[in-house]
């Protein structure tokens, strides 16, 4: 085994094992056998429909693209562009970052499918007494993954920061993305 492969495989059985530690029945991982190519494999939660996936494994044929993080959009150009108004609750700043991710990847010739995954940093919300409204994020972002029209789902972490380049921005999201070759 190559240390390359030795490493994914062991980055996936740790991720399992986290996860199993949460609590729980311990999840079954099903990997595709190492060095099987042409594989993104992209393992359910057991038992869930919470739309992420508990690990992805890619092949190492496969193609990579890294998405910088992506900040709000201006919804209000009325309003002080330091506020929160300006930008919208953390549901509707979710739903403008994901879709300017969608239109970049999109202009790049790849789709949110092949997002494999995703790293949110979440500011805490007034309306959410400081606290970050995962809420109103998964509301935002459950319109883009695990729908019928776009049923990948990426793995993913969710943090909560002290704040973001502009006082009223409250989401920003990067991700990962994997795709086999034609």
């Amino acid at each position: 085994m190559s240390i390359k492969r030795a490493h994914i495989a062991g980055g996936l059985i740790t991720g399992a094992m986290m996860l199993a530690g949460c609590g729980g029945a311990e999840p079954e991982l099903q990997a595709a056998e190492p060095g099987t190519p042409g594989v993104i494999n992209r393992i359910a939660i057991p038992g869930s429909d919470f739309p992420i996936s508990m690990a992805v494994q890619i092949s190492s044929d496969a193609e990579i693209l890294y998405v910088s993080g992506i900040v709000p959009q201006v919804v209000d150009t009325e309003a002080d562009p330091n506020s929160r108004e300006a930008y919208g609750d953390t549901k509707r700043q979710t739903e403008t970052v994901l879709q300017a991710m969608k239109e970049r990847m999109e202009a790049a010739g790849w789709s949110l499918g092949d997002v494999v995954m995703m790293r949110v940093y979440l500011v805490g919300d007034e309306a959410t007494g400081g606290r970050l409204d995962f809420a109103g994020f998964m509301e935002g972002y459950s319109q883009f993954f695990g729908t019928p029209e776009q049923p990948n789902k990426p793995a993913r972490a969710v943090v909560e920061v002290a704040g973001l380049i502009r006082p009223g921005w409250r989401v920003e999201i990067e991700a990962q993305a994997a795709r086999i070759p034609d």
